[in-house]
C-alpha cells in the first residue's frame, strides 16, 4: 500500500496550527487579520490542490494574496464610481 497524501484542507490546517504561536503573540485585532487570512486560504482549496505545488505553503500564501488583490480592487472601483467630476 501507498502512503496515505493529507488533503489541502488538512495542509492548511496544519499550517495554521503550526503558526499558533505565532498567532498567539499578537494583538486581538492582529489575530482577527490573522484568522481572516487563512480563511481566505481556505477560500482556494480546490485550485491549491490542482497546483500540487512542492511547497504548499506557496498555494497558500498567493490565495492570501488574490484575496487582498479582490478587495484592492473592489476599493479602487469605489473610488472610481463614487469621485464627484
Amino acid at each position: 500500500m501507498g502512503r496515505t497524501v493529507p488533503t489541502f484542507t488538512m495542509v492548511v490546517q496544519q499550517e495554521m496550527e503550526s503558526w499558533s504561536k505565532f498567532r498567539r503573540g499578537l494583538r486581538r485585532e492582529d489575530q482577527d487579520a490573522f484568522d481572516d487570512l487563512f480563511r481566505a486560504a481556505r477560500l482556494q482549496l480546490a485550485s491549491s490542490a490542482y497546483a500540487a505545488r512542492p511547497i504548499p505553503f506557496e498555494s497558500i500564501i498567493m490565495s492570501m494574496l488574490i484575496a487582498q488583490q479582490r478587495v484592492i480592487q473592489e476599493l479602487q472601483r469605489r473610488l472610481t464610481v463614487e469621485r464627484p467630476t
